[in-house]
């Protein structure tokens, strides 16, 4: 049965804690940052697996949106 919540494009990386040695998937990195960042991570994190050039794309407008923010003074410091 597929997993519709958590699919396997973001799981792939086979990434663990060094100390732990519990697997990382992409929300354990995203969830601790602000909205435009998190989703430049997760597009990037996913794009080889799932869709590509147009989630490069969607990260590249993410980080381009978090510039403007810092650009006119938004967003985190």
């Amino acid at each position: 049965m597929a997993d519709n919540i958590n699919p396997g494009h973001y799981k792939h990386l086979g990434a663990s804690c060094r100390e732990c040695g519990i697997d990382i998937e992409c929300i354990d990195v995203t969830r601790h940052m602000d909205f435009n960042l998190g989703n430049v991570i997760k597009y990037v994190w996913r794009a080889k697996y799932k869709n590509g050039l147009e989630d490069l794309q969607k990260a590249q407008w993410y980080l381009n949106d978090a510039i403007k923010q810092l650009e006119k003074g938004n967003g985190p410091q």
